[in-house]
């Protein structure tokens, strides 16, 4: 099982040319603002405070990158793994420019970010299926960009309603061989399921 055991922030960056130089393997969060990627990305690594989170919507404006260090099962080696949280979509209070600001850089990361393995896009449990989702989905498919479906906020609602809630969110999103995981950053619900996920492709 993949474990984090070190993590640090290295920089914010708007355009290619900024990006950290590193060919580490990486993995990306997108969602619609206030889903919850910084507070996952804080769960993933353990580390309290490493991503900023925000009751402001639309104030992440950046890319911002994170470098972890793994270890997988007891092995002595360790590796290293780059973690990136893409800014928020689908706010009303943010104005059309800074929308479209947004969608032409998320664009220009998807083409550059050539050692991009994995993208995880965040939706609210509660909710059904967004279309601001489903256009990031649609993204993903037409870049043939590896992803999955993380539903934050489990902890709101019962385990014997979350099944029920998950087949909607899917059939919602059209996800067919597209996994989706009910993930807590409060009580650690599918935390396993996503370091697997990770692991499986690295």
């Amino acid at each position: 099982m993949l474990r984090i055991i070190d993590s640090y922030y290295v920089k914010s960056a708007v355009e290619p040319a900024d990006y950290p130089a590193s060919a580490y393997p990486e993995f990306a969060f997108a969602g619609r603002s206030n889903v919850g990627k910084s507070s996952l990305i804080n769960l993933l690594t353990n580390h309290h405070g490493l991503a900023k989170t925000s009751g402001t919507p639309g104030k992440t404006r950046l890319l911002n990158f994170f470098l972890t260090r793994y270890k997988i099962d007891d092995n002595e080696e360790s590796g290293f793994l780059q973690l990136t949280d893409l800014p928020g979509y689908g706010f009303a209070e943010v104005s059309q420019r800074e929308q479209e600001k947004w969608r032409r850089m998320v664009n220009r990361y998807f083409e550059q970010r050539s050692q991009l393995k994995a993208l995880f896009v965040l939706v609210d449990i509660r909710h059904r299926a967004d279309k601001k989702d489903i256009m990031m989905l649609d993204m993903l498919r037409i870049r043939k960009i590896d992803h999955c479906v993380i539903a934050t906020k489990a902890d709101k609602i019962p385990k014997t309603k979350q099944k029920k809630l998950l087949a909607d969110l899917s059939k919602g999103l059209g996800l067919q061989d597209v996994p989706i995981y009910a993930v807590s950053s409060l009580n650690n619900t599918g935390i396993s399921q996503l370091t697997d996920f990770l692991q499986s492709r690295l």
